[in-house]
């Protein structure tokens, strides 16, 4: 399509976005808008530095390609840089969203319908600590194509659509948020949140009105499938993405493949290609999604990667380079990480704790070396039994102590396709999942 510069690397990525939203607040519409955008970034590369620009007008792509090579400096031996030998060169069209379940095919008024149905069922004006109530539908969906100077031609697609609604209860002056959304990939799959929402909406009432602070200290903690989700990517995603190495020789030695790094029961992976929110067949180098075991076993077997990192560490290329959108310059980025499942039986693992907390879920969570979660709902547990709801400001532990404490992993794996992640100012769309797990110890406060 395009006269790509001799002697220079170049690249064309190309973004159709188009996007609704949906917000009610106490029954009012707040927000109800629709846009589309179209836009591209161009790139050149001389061996030294970027150049790049970005335009709405795919017209002038063709100008923005000679212009930036003009300002580069000719390399006959680009092909020969290490980063730029690392640059794939697929030809693939994966459209995957583009038939009867598109969602740019959907009325505003069929997703309105879908969300005040929500509200009908699910929002009860006769529980007086319910003292305000959000309801909301978002959607997106991505066309994106990419064109290399090495011959890279792909388009491939990506969308995804959510719903959900969110209760504030305030019980003796302290308010506390629950409820439910569910982030999926068709809108039939969204459609049947009535009863997750009210049993949500009422875990939270219970809590809120029977919670007791928690006595600070270390406990066994088990962590059911949402934290466990939440944990691997702030915890141990995170240091998987090797541009964090490039200048960090301390964190390179802390790293090294082959390491056992936690509990033999452990293992991480990341794969792109899984038809989920983090879904990302080629990534915005045009590398092919791959399935990358980070962990394996507790042994470190891999890490996340751009050209440039793997180029840099001697490493192979996972197609893990992504931009927020057209407008930004991409970067190492998870896609679908998540712990797998083990064997070990939930009951069974709760019951062989005397006296522990269970954290059902957590409002976020951070991790380096060491990790903080910010727990919403917790429960004490009493005997191998569940006991009373527990408010608690944090969890916190070493990550390389935690991965060795992990002595349970549970069979009842789930992925979950809520998470957005930032880095570096960007955000993007990525899943985390995991099972059940029990942790020898973590501080709660």
């Amino acid at each position: 399509m395009y006269r790509f510069p001799k002697d220079l690397y170049a690249d064309v990525r190309i973004n159709e976005n188009v996007q609704s939203n949906i917000y009610i607040k106490n029954g009012e519409v707040e927000n109800n808008t629709s846009v589309s955008v179209t836009g591209a970034i161009v790139r050149v590369y001389d061996g030294e530095m970027w150049y790049s620009s970005v335009t709405n007008d795919l017209s002038a792509i063709q100008q923005e390609l000679d212009d930036l090579a003009g300002l580069a400096k000719p390399n006959p031996d680009i092909l020969n840089d290490p980063m730029v030998k690392n640059f794939e060169v697929n030809r693939a069209e994966v459209l995957i969203y583009d038939g009867e379940n598109d969602l740019r095919k959907v009325g505003r008024e069929q997703k309105m319908q879908l969300l005040e149905g929500l509200i009908a069922d699910c929002v009860d004006d006769s529980i007086p600590e319910i003292n305000s109530w959000d309801a909301f539908y978002n959607d997106t969906h991505t066309v994106k194509r990419f064109y290399s100077s090495k011959g890279a031609a792909i388009t491939q697609d990506k969308q995804a659509c959510a719903a959900g609604i969110y209760f504030q209860i305030t019980v003796n002056g302290v308010t506390t948020s629950g409820g439910k959304s569910q982030r999926k990939m068709d809108l039939g799959s969204i459609k049947n949140l009535s009863q997750e929402i009210i049993a949500e909406r009422d875990r939270t009432l219970d809590f809120a009105r029977n919670a007791v602070d928690v006595t600070p200290g270390d406990y066994t903690c088990v962590l059911a499938p949402v934290v466990t989700a939440m944990f691997t990517h702030e915890s141990f995603g995170h240091k998987s993405e090797a541009d964090f190495m490039l200048n960090d020789k301390t964190l390179r030695d802390e790293w090294i493949m082959g390491k056992t790094v936690g509990n033999e029961k452990v293992s991480i992976c990341d794969s792109g290609d899984m038809p989920n929110h983090g879904y990302t067949p080629y990534d915005d180098e045009g590398s092919k999604a791959r399935e990358t075991w980070l962990i394996k076993n507790g042994v470190l077997t891999g890490r996340l990667h751009d050209a440039h990192s793997a180029a840099v560490l001697g490493e192979e290329i996972t197609g893990n380079c992504r931009a927020q959108s057209y407008q930004c310059m991409p970067m190492v980025r998870m896609t679908n990480t998540y712990m797998q499942g083990g064997s070990d039986n939930v009951e069974q693992m709760i019951s062989e704790v005397e006296d522990g907390i269970y954290v059902y879920c957590v409002n976020y969570g951070t991790g380096q070396s060491t990790f903080t979660m910010q727990p919403s709902i917790c429960y004490r547990i009493r005997d191998g039994k569940l006991a009373e709801p527990i408010r608690a400001n944090v969890v916190t532990g070493s990550v390389f102590k935690t991965l060795f404490d992990i002595d349970a992993v549970g069979d009842d794996f789930e992925l979950f396709d809520s998470y957005f992640c930032g880095k570096n100012g960007q955000t993007v769309s990525v899943s985390a999942g995991g099972p059940t797990i029990r942790v020898k110890s973590l501080t709660v406060n």
